[in-house]
């Protein structure tokens, strides 16, 4: 009898043994890490081959630990079984059951009545079979990210498929809310890198829609197709109903659909109509064809009858699908093929306007090709290239314009050489431009020369720096010696009058609209460094603060716009040649400034202001210049994770200046609250201007929330009021294990006031 039992076996390759919803619990070790057997009685049979422990038995290899009442080893078939309270534990996890049984050869075994923790899964098993190395199978049992022993909620499947770290399979599955079946979900599937929710559901109430109900059923067709079903009902613009899907394929990349339609009930100011068709059909895909070649489409067609009949610039996108609408107002359409070469690339595009409203220009097709800061030979000159050919169809959707269609094909192509210099301390690139552009007609429609611009410049910068011998503790800065970095850098540029004037060109963009240009971008950034060190007593730099100011200087005559010039279809396109127009023969422009402080790890200070200065032409009302025109500053306290303070303040002269405030605070484990405030100092706008109506003095918008934890669920009860909008209460359901996935329910009241959007 012995009390304890090292065996060194070198063929044994304990690789890990994961369970459901972890990625491991034994690590795999190398083959001559002996495998420490303890236990009460602890034998070794050299007739049978076998090794034998009873009576609190612990096994501890690769960093995980096995306990049990009773385990055989058989080192000839290499089948190991603990029974009585078997036990695995593991820095990733604990998967405890009657029995345990393992094949150290073949990586296969399996768990009677198994039950498994790893954060964030819990759950328990009839069965759980390791199949190989990268599969296990789980039969009859349920998973849940709560804890408990009595669940709040479960996951309850006749079989569950694992693959670590890749993916969940789950079959005949019922969701359970505490003890009572809530839905049934004949299939479940998850990668890892995808949200958890399959099933939304979203009841509320808006004024324009009134009561609400949406719902989204996502559905795993296959292993490479995810689909989607909308069925959604609003009580005053009817059901609407939809489908997409994302795909996946093996050689030709991945991509989405989305179709969604309604037929909007008949709006009460319309006595022609019983209703408005009104869908979106959304198609993107993006193939990686090899290393060095890229294809992705995207196809965004939107029927709208009732903006048509009405003639309103608020469309379906904005109506139902408003995030989107925020995000982009008008998506596009378009197919683009991108190839790099060894030193350069080149990009087809065809960009086509499906949506008649749509203002953006087709491009049918423009293809680029763009050679970056190419070294020649041996030589210590760098050559850069870009090359584009396109042909434009430019339409406005102004029906005040009585030739609102502008097409032309345009080839632009800009070569530049440049030297790059290290003429002391300063690095120094002059360089020289040659821009060719021809059109295929003017503006008139008659034939043109090319178009020639010469462009010459310089880029130089420098870095200087200082160390100052201070080291303080003073009010709990931890300065350890000080650096003081300047960068000062330069950008001259000059070009002179293009050899067509712009008058005479369609006007599609900067390139038609170029004229002659002598300026130079000045910067200066400041920083302010030291050293601290970690909780290991590593030490790490620490920018302390850092301001940044930039401007142009203009040389050479500047012209004083909006005394005398040419229009063509109300947009300025170009400068009459009057010398008593000219102001002075130099000027700054507008000055930029940025600052960020950082004195601690939990406060953080950002501004940033504008100075215009009156040599700036940019804008006609002079009554801003030589004043700033626009200040912004954020300060924000961050205490700890979840306890934070941000004050900010927005200011623009003559326009608005709101101070913004928000509040973030744990008052224990249970129970956290947040405020958010937007204030008005003053009262802008004109009444009398159609589209701008008056922002009143006070305030803009508040919002109260206060959050519960439920263990393992998280509830958010917000009131939000918003000026001219109403007030909102917003509940909002989260799970704590997955934060990305939520659900609730809205409930809007008070009539929003007049101009309210």
């Amino acid at each position: 009898m012995l009390r304890k039992l090292v065996l060194t076996i070198l063929f044994f390759n304990i690789v890990s043994l994961p369970f459901a919803f972890a990625e491991s619990i034994v690590g795999a070790g190398p083959k001559s890490q002996p495998i420490i057997i303890n236990g009460d009685t602890v034998e070794y049979s050299t007739d049978a081959q076998e090794v034998t422990a009873s009576g609190n038995v612990e096994i501890i290899y690769g960093g995980s630990k096995l306990t049990c009442q009773k385990l055989t080893v058989n080192t000839q078939t290499k089948q190991g079984v603990a029974s009585g309270n078997a036990r695995l534990e593991d820095p990733q996890g604990i998967v405890e059951g009657e029995q345990l049984i393992y094949n150290f050869e073949t990586h296969t075994g399996s768990i009677v009545n198994a039950q498994f923790r790893a954060n964030p899964y819990f759950g328990k098993v009839k069965n759980l079979d390791k199949e190989s190395e990268t599969e296990f199978v789980a039969r009859y049992g349920y998973m849940t990210t709560c804890s408990f022993d009595h669940p709040h909620y479960k996951i309850a499947s006749k079989q569950i498929n694992v693959i670590p770290g890749q993916a969940i399979q789950a079959k005949d599955n019922c969701f359970y809310l505490g003890g009572f079946p809530l839905l049934y979900m004949p299939r479940f599937n998850r990668t890892f890198e995808k949200p958890l929710m399959h099933v939304s559901v979203l009841p509320g109430k808006r004024k324009l829609w009134g009561p609400y109900l949406l719902s989204v059923w996502r559905v795993n067709v296959n292993d490479n197709v995810d689909g989607r079903l909308y069925l959604d009902y609003r009580n005053k613009l009817g059901w609407a109903e939809g489908f997409g899907a994302n795909y996946r394929t093996a050689n030709t990349g991945k991509g989405d659909f989305k179709f969604y339609y309604t037929y909007e009930n008949k709006d009460p100011d319309d006595n022609v109509n019983d209703g408005y068709n009104r869908y979106l059909l959304r198609y993107r895909h993006k193939w990686a064809i090899d290393e060095q070649t890229d294809f992705m489409s995207e196809i965004v067609k939107v029927r709208d009858d009732k903006r048509k009949y009405f003639n309103t610039e608020d469309g379906f996108l904005k109506d139902y699908f408003f995030r989107e609408f925020e995000k982009d107002q008008e998506p596009l359409t378009y197919a683009l093929f991108h190839h790099s070469f060894n030193y350069s690339s080149l990009n087809i595009l065809v960009q086509k306007r499906i949506n008649h409203w749509y203002t953006y220009d087709e491009k049918l097709p423009e293809i680029t090709y763009s050679l970056p800061s190419l070294k020649i030979g041996e030589s210590p000159f760098y050559f850069d290239s870009n090359s584009t050919l396109t042909t434009f169809n430019k339409r406005s959707t102004a029906t005040s314009f009585p030739d609102n269609e502008v097409k032309v094909t345009r080839f632009n192509s800009d070569n530049k050489l440049s030297l790059p210099l290290k003429l002391a301390f300063i690095e120094f690139a002059p360089f020289v431009k040659l821009g060719e552009t021809v059109y295929d007609k003017s503006a008139d429609g008659s034939s043109l020369p090319a178009r020639t611009v010469f462009y010459g410049g310089a880029d130089a910068s420098t870095k200087f720096y200082r160390i100052y011998n201070v080291n303080t503790d003073f009010m709990g800065l931890d300065i350890n010696k000080l650096r003081h970095i300047i960068t000062p850098s330069i950008k001259y540029s000059y070009n002179i009058r293009p050899t067509i004037a712009a008058i005479k060109l369609k006007q599609i963009d900067s390139i038609d609209s170029l004229t002659s240009n002598n300026s130079a971008a000045l910067e200066l950034v400041n920083k302010l460094q030291t050293k601290r060190k970690d909780e290991k007593g590593k030490e790490y730099s620490v920018d302390l603060a850092e301001f940044d100011i930039n401007t142009t200087y203009a040389f050479g005559p500047r012209m004083f716009y909006g005394t005398t010039r040419t229009i063509e279809n109300d947009e300025y396109v170009y400068e009459t040649n009057v010398p008593e127009l000219y102001k002075r023969s130099g000027s700054f422009q507008d000055f930029l400034f940025k600052l960020k402080l950082l004195p601690y790890s939990w406060l953080r200070i950002e501004a940033d202001a504008t100075y215009k200065h009156s040599g700036a032409p940019t804008d006609l009302d002079y009554d801003n210049y030589n004043h700033f025109s626009k200040a912004d500053y954020d300060i924000i306290f961050q205490f700890s994770p979840e306890r934070s303070f941000g004050l900010g303040q927005r200011y623009e002269r003559k326009q608005g200046n709101q101070i913004t405030a928000e509040f973030k605070w744990r008052l224990n484990p249970k129970w956290k609250f947040g405020i958010y405030q937007r204030y008005n100092l003053r009262t802008y706008g004109d009444q009398s201007t159609v589209g701008d109506p008056v922002t009143r003095k006070g305030s803009l918008e508040q919002e109260f929330t206060l959050t519960r934890d439920l263990h393992c669920w998280e509830v958010d009860l917000t009131l939000n009021n918003k000026v001219n909008e109403g007030s909102t209460i917003f509940v909002v359901f989260r799970l704590k294990a997955f934060p990305e996935n939520e659900f609730g329910f809205d409930q809007s009241y008070n009539s929003p006031k007049t101009g309210a959007q």
